[in-house]
C-alpha cells in the first residue's frame, strides 16, 4: 500500500444545493472537474446518490464526500478519497453552524439566498483554496461581521446608513 505525503490542500469542494440537486453554491479548490458541465454532472450525481440516505458519508468517483442536510439545503464537503473524514467534517459542521448562526438558526434556500455575501464570506474564512483556515464557527461568525462593518459608504444600503448615523448620534448623546 503506497501513502501519499501530506498535505494541507484537505477541500477538494464546498457545495450547497437544493431540494432539487440544483446548485445555490459551488466553489472547487482543484480541477478534477475543470468545466461548469462537467461540475453540474457531478453536482447531479452527487445529489442522486444521497438525497434519500440518512448517512452523513459517501464514497463516490474517487472522493470523499461528507454531508447534512436541513429543510430544502443539502450542504456538502469534498476531499480526495484518502483524506481524513473527520476533518473534512469539521469543516462541515463549521460551515453549518456558522451559518446557522448568521441566519438565526433558520437555515433554508430563501433565507441563504438573501444571506450569500455572508455566505461567501464564511466559506473564504473557513477554507482557502483548499486549505483549511477555521474550524471554529464563533470566529467565523465574528470575522464575517467584522468584513461586514467595513463596507464603504457608497455600498452601504439606505437602512445601514441610517443604522450606522442612530448608532453614531446615540453614542454622541451618551458622552
Amino acid at each position: 500500500m503506497k501513502y501519499s505525503e501530506p498535505s494541507l490542500y484537505t477541500v477538494k469542494a464546498v457545495l450547497i444545493l437544493d431540494n432539487d440537486g440544483d446548485r445555490l453554491y459551488a466553489k472547487y479548490y482543484d480541477d478534477t472537474y475543470p468545466t461548469v458541465k462537467e461540475q453540474k454532472a457531478f453536482e447531479k450525481n452527487i445529489f442522486n446518490k444521497t438525497h434519500r440516505t440518512d448517512s452523513e458519508i459517501a464514497l463516490l468517483e474517487g472522493l470523499t464526500v461528507v454531508y447534512k442536510s436541513n429543510i430544502d439545503l443539502f450542504f456538502y464537503v469534498i476531499g480526495s478519497s484518502h483524506e481524513n473524514e473527520l476533518m473534512l467534517m469539521a469543516v462541515l459542521n463549521c460551515l453549518f453552524d456558522s451559518l446557522s448562526q448568521m441566519l438565526r438558526k433558520n437555515v433554508e434556500r430563501r433565507a441563504l439566498l438573501e444571506n450569500m455575501e455572508g455566505l461567501f464570506l464564511a466559506v473564504d474564512e473557513i477554507v482557502d483554496g483548499g486549505v483549511i483556515l477555521e474550524s471554529d464557527p464563533q470566529q467565523v461568525v465574528h470575522r464575517v461581521a467584522l468584513r461586514g462593518d467595513d463596507v464603504p459608504l457608497t455600498e452601504q444600503t439606505v437602512t445601514q446608513v441610517l443604522q450606522s448615523a442612530k448608532e453614531q448620534i446615540k453614542w454622541s448623546l451618551l458622552r
